[in-house]
């Protein structure tokens, strides 16, 4: 298969940095509809690599209760897709440089239309794209032309059981990172791979020589577990643990700047 590149992005440039990445993820609209802002613009400021925002959605299928919980607040506030948009217009004026990735699911992209998703996704400056349900052959034949287009790059996870031969196709239809998936389970939930076991399947990803940079997620939460899979990757992605930090919280960007200072200070 042929390896497409295209110009380097935010994603990209992020990675240059002679250091280990903190990809940090939160659910938009949550925990007020106009939350969303004023925490990427925190945890931006506070040092996060990468943002990925969430896409709330009724049946997230990847997602632990934290987060779960946290689409049902945000669809209950209000938030959708359209909503989501708006709030983003402008944002590189305020966050100019850091990241920004839309993660949720196949449905409520489908739904808003994937060409018109991706038009407006670029227009508020989204650098990449996180959608788990997404086939790989759906992707190549109806969508990467699309993605392309706009400059948007995808992201696909790799498990423990994901093929080699899988692994390298994935590798070669991206241009942004790999998003490891620490075992099996959902998002938050306590890490159910045995540490010999998990060795090894991360030696085994890196033994592969892979052209991407590597993301390690699901199941990290604090400074000690980001620490560990840093081992592992370029970096690690943190979520429900975050989700967590804001729940309850008098003032939501301030409780995520300090929860970002924990992991980084």
């Amino acid at each position: 298969m042929t390896v497409h590149t295209q110009p380097m992005n935010r994603i990209q440039n992020a990675f240059q940095q002679d250091k280990k990445l903190l990809n940090i993820y939160f659910t938009a609209g949550y925990p007020e509809l106009n939350s969303t802002v004023p925490v990427l613009k925190a945890l931006a400021d506070a040092g996060a690599d990468l943002i990925e925002i969430g896409m709330p959605f009724s049946d997230p299928l990847a997602d632990g209760p934290v987060i779960q919980a946290s689409s049902t607040v945000a669809l209950h506030n209000g938030m959708n897709m359209r909503v989501l948009f708006g709030q983003l217009a402008g944002i590189r004026a305020t966050v100019p440089d850091t990241p920004i990735l839309l993660m949720g699911y196949l449905n409520p992209v489908m739904q808003f239309g994937v060409e018109n998703f991706c038009c407006e996704a670029a227009a508020a400056g989204v650098d990449g794209v996180i959608l788990p349900d997404l086939p790989l052959d759906d992707y190549v034949a109806e969508y990467q032309d699309i993605f392309r287009r706009h400059n948007l790059r995808p992201v696909f996870l790799i498990t423990p059981q994901t093929a080699p031969e899988r692994i390298r196709r994935i590798d070669e239809l991206t241009d942004s990172f790999l998003y490891l998936v620490s075992g099996p389970g959902t998002t938050g939930g306590a890490n159910t791979q045995a540490a010999g076991v998990q060795d090894a399947y991360f030696q085994r990803i890196e033994d592969m020589q892979l052209r991407n940079p590597r993301l390690i997620g699901f199941g990290i939460s604090d400074k000690q577990s980001f620490a560990s899979a840093c081992r592992y990757a370029e970096g690690a992605i943190i979520g429900s643990a975050l989700i967590k930090a804001l729940e309850g919280a008098d003032d939501a960007p301030a409780a995520a700047a300090a929860f970002v200072s924990s992991i980084i200070q």
